[in-house]
């Protein structure tokens, strides 16, 4: 790139190269001109707003008055705006999971933010995969960028209950699969779990990327719990289009890379041991780390959940809901209580810092029935943990403030289902040699299996123990599990069954042992019987012959590194 196209800004960024550059200059803005666009508009800043509405994603039908708030703010603050589509990702559509195309939109957005001529981006997205995949890309470009996300929606109600996706959908189907719940009420009941745009209302993934998002400075301050159809969501995106205008003229802005060190990152897994949130996030931070040169520490993740309590009382671990957190005071309400820990020196999109935020915040309008003071919390420790052992030498995650205590150290012997299909064939087959007291193993649902590593790890409850009143069991596999989901689930075992890891050698009757506490889990199985195992393993299957399928099947990673595709990792953290 020459000097001049460095220094160039808006329409005049990233020309077309037809080898002559004042014909790109004269072609493109004869083109813009066609769009209406007047000479004073064309000189201006560019904010590009990167849009992603689907009929396939419910979390973003609120996506054109988002665009709109935006672009007020931007043309306010004297920039032009200018939205441009990627792909979206839905969670309930996409098969066989979102997460297998999350790397892809990441692609999309790096490379349309890169070829055209914007000099800062608002990414605007929500549902599960968006938001990770749109600042993945963004610290790729590593352009200025504001991160908007779209909002969790409002609870339903049914029969006096407040109800909200999709924790309560999952205490309902688990009642339906028990024979508490008919099928008539079971369709009543799926009329009441999502009745407004946005998000799913609990601390899943999407309202615990958000979270991060803010943490981690790509949001203004507030702007992760704010719901999607309250006035507050679209005055957020509004100041996110000034604050990105603002970006676009400044050069000395702060840029994506600034975003994520070592030092933020801290915080990030800081508010998600506080938020006891999804486990998906620790995939998500993982890639994000990946893309800006730094590995992300499991083992790190222990040691701040040793001194970080769960403070938020929020499904699918307490009682309330996202509306709730917003009203209590949201992330600067949480990071108010957790002050002390955090690092407050870490740069944010706005220029601030964290601590600069904080320094106004009015601690008296905090609701501390939803967020709890440090020194009163609803659990002493965080509420993710990895675990190690024989069974996942390079790491698994345990939810715990999710899971019933007394299954927390255990030992058990192991019903293996050797993948998806096994599973939803056998589970509920009245002959399955199953007890209460066992643990449900899965295998081949990782990231290298052809399910490539589902949303699966909530693994359903025998039905003959659900009718019987068992509630929770210990379920182990490589897959992963909605941050909606609860229970003792062991997930993101590595390497993954498919790639030869530990889990492919598990069989029935073995026995296993947790312990939360030692944070480790074991297969209690000796060392040259497992090499025996080993021996009789079939070779793993051939990648995919064509199109992204076989982009994924070879260059996707294990968990601990994101399952980000690994040439687009930085150098540093490959």
């Amino acid at each position: 790139m020459s000097d001049g196209e460095e220094t160039a800004r808006g329409m005049a960024r990233g020309l077309t190269n037809y080898g002559d550059r004042d014909f790109a200059r004269y072609l493109r803005r004869s083109f813009a001109l066609s769009m209406g666009y007047s000479r004073e508009a064309l000189d201006r800043p560019v904010v590009g707003i990167n849009s992603t509405p689907s009929g396939f994603n419910n979390c973003h039908r609120t996506m054109p008055e988002l665009v709109e708030a935006v672009r007020r703010g931007a043309m306010l603050a004297g920039a032009l705006p200018v939205e441009f589509p990627t792909i979206s990702l839905g969670e309930p559509y996409l098969t066989p999971t979102s997460l297998k195309f999350r790397n892809l939109m990441s692609m999309d957005v790096e490379e349309m933010v890169r070829a055209q001529p914007m000099d800062s981006v608002v990414l605007i997205g929500g549902c599960d995969k968006t938001v990770p995949a749109q600042i993945m890309g963004a610290l790729s470009t590593d352009r200025p960028a504001v991160m908007l996300v779209t909002g969790p929606m409002m609870t339903g109600r049914y029969k006096g209950e407040r109800l909200g996706a999709c924790t309560d959908c999952r205490r309902y189907w688990a009642r339906f699969r028990a024979g508490e719940v008919d099928a008539g009420e079971i369709a009543k009941v799926e009329s009441n779990l999502a009745t407004t745009a946005g998000t799913c209302a609990v601390m899943g993934t999407a309202s615990t990327m958000a979270c991060l998002a803010e943490v981690l400075g790509f949001g203004l301050a507030g702007s992760a719990t704010a719901p999607a159809v309250h006035a507050d969501r679209l005055r957020i995106a509004e100041e996110t289009g000034h604050i990105a205008a603002r970006l676009a003229t400044d050069p000395k802005a702060v840029r994506p890379t600034d975003l994520v060190t070592e030092r933020s990152l801290d915080n990030a897994m800081r508010i998600l041991l506080a938020l006891s949130g999804s486990t998906n996030a620790l995939v998500h931070l993982a890639a994000i780390a990946g893309r800006a040169g730094i590995r992300l520490s499991l083992r790190r993740l222990n040691e701040l959940a040793e001194t970080t309590p769960v403070l938020v009382n929020l499904k699918p671990v307490g009682s309330n809901y996202m509306e709730d957190l917003h009203a209590a005071g949201g992330m600067p309400a949480l990071m108010w209580e957790l002050r002390h820990l955090l690092n407050l020196d870490c740069p944010t999109v706005t220029g601030e810092t964290l601590g600069d935020r904080l320094s106004g915040f009015d601690p008296g309008m905090i609701d501390h029935s939803v967020i709890r003071r440090f020194d009163e919390p609803i659990e002493p420790k965080g509420g993710l943990i990895a675990l190690f052992g024989n069974l996942a030498p390079d790491g698994a995650i345990l939810k715990r403030a999710a899971a019933t205590p007394e299954l927390l150290e255990k030992e058990a012997r192991v019903v293996v289902f050797s993948s998806l299909e096994d599973l939803a064939a056998r589970v509920d087959d009245p002959a399955l040699d199953v007890r209460a007291d066992d643990a449900l193993v899965l295998q081949n649902a990782g990231p290298t299996s052809p399910a490539a590593m589902p949303e699966a790890g909530y693994l359903p409850i025998p039905r003959k123990l659900a009718a019987a009143g068992v509630k929770d069991m210990i379920r182990i596999s490589d897959a992963r599990m909605s941050g909606t989901a609860f229970g003792a689930i062991v997930l993101h075992v590595s390497p993954d069954a498919a790639s030869g890891g530990p889990l492919a050698l598990v069989r029935n009757g073995d026995r296993i042992r947790l312990s939360a506490s030692g944070n480790r889990i074991d297969l209690l199985v000796d060392d040259a019987e497992l090499a025996r195992r080993r021996a009789d393993l079939p070779p793993p299957l051939p990648p995919a012959e064509r199109g992204y399928a076989a982009l994924y099947d070879r260059h996707v990673t294990q968990a601990p590194s994101g399952c980000d595709f690994d040439f687009l990792q930085h150098p540093k953290a490959r």
